[in-house]
């Protein structure tokens, strides 16, 4: 793990044009579905991050060719090898579950060490194995390690026992080859599952009800190699609209789907943010004051939990006390802790509720990313402090977001990175 740090030097006003990366949580599957045909894939719009340099460990370990600049990954699974992939490779990494269903598909039988890589509460696997059981796969107990084995997979009918987003993708990437028809209920349907569905659809999968929670999908015997653009990144979408709220600037975000933020767009309209939407980017323009609301995070198409600590950064500026209810994950709002150290006085009413008062005048200090979006929520509080930031586990930081320093840096903000 890298011991990098940010140092931010707050009170910059952001103005200029910035770009959204590809979707880290498209492409994570993505990949891994390019395991379900021996023909290559050409992946387009990949986030350079570090979750992806770990998909590429995993398989190269399946003995599977990649090639990646960067930007484009063409993936060629002529052959996977049969193996149990190591507690080293799927420690690092919340999202090697996403074999399961690929592999299982593939090889008829997939072992993988209990994966790790995430910090929010504890993630069972359950919906993935209740999933993949109703579609014929076998689970063998094993404490230590994921061992299924499906001679062959056949179509059913069945719910979700939660609207999981990596368990519907499994059961989606396994459904596919399944013989028969499946109708998956209950099925998680973020903007990352949807492009999933597209991208299996481009290789001759035929996936009804993409969008829904309400999935049909008709097995096919083959699917064939295909080119694809991963879809943008909401979440970094979010994430660089807030800062330019944040520090009252001018900013063009482009190269959005606007359609996957609609219920970000109206919480920024019940807090005052000023903004013009347009086809493909959005203006943020700077707003004279900002109110405090009630936020609360649900699966989509409501209020996405990974903008819950970007947007409460933002609401620390807000004039009044803000409601926030973290409805999926324990461990969430750990981040409240670091904000305190700026100067921020929240209200921490059990593990998944608290309300902060604002405006709050934000101070420089030496604080840390406790995971992801954490990460992004006390980069954002920095652009708004007086003084500098010292940012510590930036490891999150760049697991999720492609070079989000020299992004922000290059419409306006001090962001140093420091070894």
């Amino acid at each position: 793990m890298h011991t990098h740090r940010f140092l931010v030097t707050g009170g910059q006003k952001l103005e200029g044009q910035i770009r959204v990366s590809g979707s880290k949580n498209a492409a994570l599957p993505i990949i891994a579905a390019s395991l379900l045909t021996n023909e290559p894939v050409t992946l387009t719009n990949i986030p350079d991050i570090a979750d992806i340099a770990t998909m590429e460990h995993i398989l190269h370990f399946l003995g599977v060719e990649t090639d990646f600049d960067g930007k484009k990954m063409v993936i060629n699974a002529k052959a996977v090898a049969n193996l149990e992939i190591e507690h080293e490779l799927v420690s690092k990494l919340r999202a090697s579950i996403l074999f399961l269903g690929p592999l299982l598909a593939r090889n008829k039988e997939v072992r993988l060490a209990f994966p790790g890589g995430c910090v929010i509460g504890k993630r069972p696997i359950d919906a993935h194995l209740l999933a993949l059981k109703e579609l014929g796969a076998e689970v063998i107990e094993d404490g230590e390690v994921v061992h299924l084995i499906a001679d062959r997979l056949k179509g059913a009918k069945f719910t979700m026992s939660e609207a999981s987003v990596t368990a519907t993708e499994n059961a989606i990437m396994a459904a596919v080859l399944a013989e028969g028809e499946t109708v998956i209920r209950l099925a998680a349907s973020e903007p990352h599952v949807q492009d999933l569905c597209n991208f299996l659809n481009s290789m001759g999968a035929k996936i009804d009800g993409i969008g829904n929670h309400k999935l049909k999908i008709k097995g096919v015997k083959k699917l064939h190699g295909t080119k694809y653009r991963v879809t943008s990144d909401y979440l970094e979408a979010g994430t660089l609209v807030i800062a330019a709220a944040i520090t009252g600037g001018t900013v063009d975000i482009l190269d959005i789907d606007p359609s996957h933020l609609d219920i970000f767009w109206q919480k920024l309209r019940e807090v005052g943010v000023i903004f013009e939407l347009g086809e493909d980017m959005v203006r943020v323009l700077p707003s004279p004051e900002l109110r405090a609301i009630r936020l609360q995070t649900a699966v989509f198409p409501s209020f996405p939990t990974d903008l819950q600590a970007p947007f409460t950064a933002l609401l620390s500026q807000a004039k009044g006390t803000s409601f926030i209810f973290e409805t999926l994950f324990d461990g969430r709002l750990q981040y409240l802790y670091e904000l305190e150290k700026m100067g921020l006085d929240p209200k921490i009413l059990n593990p998944y509720q608290a309300e902060i008062t604002g405006p709050t005048k934000l101070q420089g200090a030496a604080v840390a990313s406790c995971d992801l979006r954490a990460g992004a929520a006390v980069v954002l509080a920095a652009l708004a402090a007086e003084g500098q930031t010292e940012i510590s586990n930036i490891y999150y930081i760049d697991r999720g977001y492609a070079h989000l320093d020299e992004k922000l840096n290059s419409i306006g903000a001090k962001i140093e990175r420091i070894k």
